[in-house]
C-alpha cells in the first residue's frame, strides 16, 4: 500500500496569483452622482471640456502690473482697479497697477502679479519695492488641465481627490460599475453575539464585526446571513441560497479537518473547491473556490487569521472583480524598515508578524503573535512579511507593510 502524501502547501505569491487569474471584473454601468460617488470604480475615462485654468489668474494677493512698468525695483504706480475673485476687471493702462485677490482673472495688459508683502499702499497709489518678471504668479489658462485630456481613467477608484478633479472640470455624474454583493455567514456552535448572556465555552463572533467592516470600507453591498450551526446540510442549503443572489460568498471558520469542520464538504457538495491550504502563518486553511456563479471564500475561524487572510487574498480579489485597473492599487506598498527585536525561529510558512513604528524609526514587535490575539492589530501598525525560514535579528532590514495600504 503506497503512503499517503499530503499536497504541498501553496506559497503566498502563488495563491495571489491563482485567485487574482480566476477574477471576473464586473461590467455592469450604473450613473451616480459625483458627490455620491466615493470609493465607487469609474466605468470609463472621463475627459475634460474645458481648460483648468479657464482663463490666467493670479496665484494670490497682491498687485496685476506690466513688469516693464516696475523694472526699476521701486515704483509708484496710480491704482486703477480693484479686480475681486469671480469678477472681471478692465484693461490694464500702462503704467497704473490693479489691485487683485487671490483667483481673479488676470487683467489684459498685465503680465505679472506682484505679492502684496512686496507693496506699500498709499492713497490711491501703490509703491512696489520689487522688480517683477512677465509671468509672476500668474497660473496660465490651461497649465492643470487642458481641453479634451484624460483626467480620470478607466478602472480608477474614486477617492476624496478624484471626486473633486471631477467635480472641477464640471461632472455632475459619472459613470460606475455596480458594487460588488457579497454574501457572509458564520460557523461554529461556540459563538455568541456581543449582547447576548456568555455560556460556558462561547465566545462573542468578533470575525462578523471584522469582516463586515472590512467589506464596506471596500465599497461592498454585504448581506450578513449571521451564525450558521456545525452541520453539513444547514451549511450546504445557505451555499445555494447565497450563490443565487450574490458575486461572493465569504465565511469565517469550518475550513480545518475536524470532525465540525463543514465548509469544505459543503463547498464541494454545491461547487467546487480550487485552492486550500496556503503556507502563510497566521492562515493556513484558506479556502478558495466557487458555488454556482458565485466565487467562494472559506476564512479560518482564528480572528488573527481570518483577519490577515482578508487583506492578503480577499481584498485584493475583490478590487480586481470591482473593475480596479491599476495593478499597484492591488499590491499594498511596502517598506523597507529596521528592525528592533529578535525572531530566532524560522517557520517554513510565510509569516506576517504584527508590528508597530517606534520613535526610533525601527519596528516593534508585539510579543504574543497568536492567530487568537486580536489586540494585536489594534496596538499594530502594520504588518512584517518575513520569507518562510527566515529568522529575524535587531538591525535587520525588513519588509513592512503598513495597515493603511490594507484596509481599504
Amino acid at each position: 500500500m503506497s503512503e499517503y502524501k499530503p499536497k504541498p502547501m501553496l506559497a503566498v505569491r502563488e495563491a495571489l496569483d491563482f485567485v487574482l487569474a480566476a477574477a471576473r471584473p464586473l461590467t455592469d454601468v450604473e450613473t451616480v452622482a459625483t458627490l455620491a460617488a466615493n470609493g465607487r470604480v469609474l466605468a470609463s475615462a472621463q475627459t475634460s471640456p474645458l481648460n483648468v485654468p479657464a482663463q490666467d489668474n493670479t496665484q494670490m494677493d497682491g498687485y496685476a502690473v506690466r513688469a516693464l512698468d516696475c523694472a526699476g525695483g521701486n515704483a509708484t504706480l496710480p491704482v486703477s482697479q480693484r479686480i475681486p475673485a469671480g469678477h472681471v476687471g478692465a484693461p490694464l493702462q500702462p503704467g497704473t497697477a490693479a489691485r487683485i485677490f487671490t483667483g481673479a482673472l488676470i487683467p489684459p495688459g498685465a503680465d505679472a502679479v506682484v505679492m502684496q508683502e512686496q507693496c506699500v499702499a498709499g492713497e490711491g497709489t501703490v509703491s512696489i519695492n520689487h522688480a517683477p518678471r512677465a509671468g509672476d504668479w500668474i497660473r496660465r489658462a490651461g497649465e492643470d488641465i487642458s481641453t479634451g485630456s484624460v483626467i480620470l481613467a478607466a478602472g480608477t477608484r474614486l477617492r476624496s481627490q478624484e471626486l473633486g478633479l471631477a467635480a472641477s472640470i464640471g461632472l455632475a455624474e459619472l459613470p460606475v460599475l455596480r458594487r460588488l454583493r457579497v454574501a457572509v455567514f458564520f460557523t461554529g456552535d461556540e459563538l455568541t453575539m456581543p449582547g447576548e448572556p456568555l455560556a460556558p465555552g462561547a465566545i462573542y463572533n468578533s470575525n462578523r464585526f471584522t469582516l463586515r467592516a472590512l467589506l464596506e470600507n471596500l465599497g461592498c453591498t454585504v448581506n450578513d446571513y449571521g451564525i450558521v450551526p456545525d452541520a453539513l446540510e444547514p451549511t450546504r442549503v445557505l451555499l445555494r441560497a447565497a450563490a443565487r443572489e450574490h458575486d461572493l460568498i465569504i465565511t469565517s471558520g469550518g475550513v480545518s479537518v475536524g470532525e465540525e469542520d463543514h465548509i469544505k464538504p459543503a463547498v464541494e457538495a454545491e461547487g467546487r473547491l480550487n485552492m486550500w491550504q496556503i503556507a502563510v502563518k497566521p492562515g493556513k486553511p484558506l479556502a478558495f473556490g466557487e458555488v454556482a456563479n458565485a466565487f467562494f471564500f472559506g476564512l479560518p475561524g482564528n480572528p488573527v487569521a481570518s483577519f490577515i487572510s482578508f487583506l492578503l487574498f480577499v481584498r485584493p480579489f475583490i478590487l480586481l472583480q470591482q473593475g480596479v485597473a491599476d495593478a499597484a492599487a492591488l499590491a499594498p506598498k511596502a517598506y523597507t524598515l529596521r528592525a528592533d527585536f529578535s525572531w530566532p525561529k524560522a517557520d517554513r510558512r510565510n509569516e506576517f508578524l504584527r508590528v508597530k513604528l517606534n520613535d526610533a524609526g525601527g519596528l516593534d514587535l508585539f510579543p504574543n503573535q497568536s492567530s487568537g490575539v486580536l489586540t494585536s492589530t489594534v496596538w499594530g501598525d502594520g504588518l512584517l512579511d518575513n520569507p518562510p525560514g527566515q529568522t529575524i535579528a535587531p538591525g535587520d532590514l525588513v519588509r513592512f507593510i503598513p495597515f493603511s495600504e490594507l484596509l481599504h
